[in-house]
This record gives structure tokens, C-alpha cells and sequence, in this order.
């Protein structure tokens, strides 16, 4: 849902914006580059008939493809600039009222710009459409792509298992049975001879 209420408020900026830079644009294309340039001489603004085809080209290539949607963060930049260059060699001087030639109005399309690079303009727009095409023909492409299959004997497609060092088998002695044939019952034997405590002599008969 907020990822819709941004694309929605950025589509609605994106408009608005465009809209005042087309415009200005179309005002000094109507006035003339000369007569732009004339002016731009007059406010101290160097280069002036750079400054001025910049300005007019800028504003209302770049004010149309923010309505479109396409290039958002590249048009905003350049219109950024635009404006920068307008607050410094223009409005400056003037205040900050409109009214009395100040800075409000091209500082605040300059902070909307700034936002526009920083976020975007929103999927509603030519850039969204084409990102959500590009999204889908490689999604497309790689449900498409053959699963791999190991090729049967080979070697570089076999599973790879951890060798395990086996230990050598040592031949253990059955139970039950000494080196020399003795079972159990004769080395118990043995082990009462070899006791410690001595033999008690059998009682004689009267």
C-alpha cells in the first residue's frame, strides 16, 4: 500500500513539475534566444547565449519527459543545475519572495528535483513500464532455461564425497582362547596355583 501511495504522489509531482518547467520554457522559446540572452547579459549571467539555449532546452525537453515518466533522475539533474544557476545569478540578490524577483520559487523546484534523484519518479511512468517489462522477459527467460542434467559417466559432473581415511584392521584374538590353546577354565586355574594365599591342606581321614 505505501509503495502505491508513493507512486501515486510521485506521478502527481512528477506532472506539476514538468508542467511549470515546460512552461518557462516555452515563455523564453517564444521570447527569442536573443532576447534571452540580451537579459541574461544584463544580470551578469555568464556565457550568456550558452546560459540562455541551455535553459530553454533543458526546461522544456526535461519538463516533458518528467510528465512522461522516462529519464526521471537524469532530467531532474539537469534541471537541478538549471536552477542552481538561476538562485546564484539571478534571484539571489532579490530576496526571497517571487514577487520581488527572490529565490522561493526556483529554490523550491530545485528541492523537488533533488527528490526526484534521490527517490525517483514512482513505476507509474514510462521508466516503470519499461523495468517491469525487462522484469518479466528475464523471469521469463529463466523459466525457460533447460534444468541441468548430469551427463552419466562423467567425471567433473559426479558428486564429489570427502574421502574418509579408513583405519587399518587389527587382527584381535578370539575370545576365550590364549597364545598356548588355554580356555578359561585352565587359566583360572592357573591364577589359583599362581595365588597369593597358600593351598589349605585337606583334612586327613581317621
Amino acid at each position: 500500500m505505501k509503495r502505491v501511495i508513493f507512486d501515486v504522489a510521485a506521478l502527481i509531482a512528477r506532472v506539476v513539475i514538468g508542467v511549470i518547467f515546460v512552461a518557462h520554457g516555452l515563455q523564453k522559446w517564444t521570447a527569442g534566444l536573443g532576447a534571452i540572452s540580451a537579459g541574461f547579459t544584463e544580470m551578469g549571467v555568464p556565457l550568456p547565449q550558452a546560459s540562455a539555449a541551455f535553459a530553454t532546452i533543458v526546461e522544456v525537453v526535461c519538463g516533458v519527459l518528467l510528465i512522461l515518466g522516462l529519464a526521471v533522475r537524469i532530467s531532474a539533474a539537469l534541471l537541478l543545475i538549471d536552477m542552481i544557476g538561476a538562485l546564484l545569478f539571478v534571484h539571489a540578490a532579490g530576496g526571497v519572495f517571487v514577487t520581488e524577483g527572490g529565490w522561493e520559487l526556483v529554490a523550491a523546484l530545485g528541492a523537488a528535483c533533488l527528490l526526484l534523484i534521490a527517490l525517483g519518479g514512482g513505476r507509474i511512468g514510462l521508466d516503470g513500464i519499461i523495468h517491469a517489462v525487462h522484469r518479466r522477459r528475464s523471469r521469463r527467460a529463466a523459466a525457460t532455461e533447460p534444468a541441468y542434467e548430469p551427463v552419466p559417466g562423467g567425471l567433473d559432473n559426479a558428486p564429489t564425497r570427502p574421502t574418509v581415511m579408513e583405519e587399518p584392521q587389527r587382527d584381535v584374538p578370539p575370545q576365550g582362547s590364549g597364545a598356548s590353546g588355554l580356555d578359561d577354565r585352565d587359566m583360572r586355574d592357573v591364577d589359583r596355583l599362581l595365588g597369593d594365599e597358600p593351598t589349605r591342606p585337606h583334612p586327613r581321614k581317621p
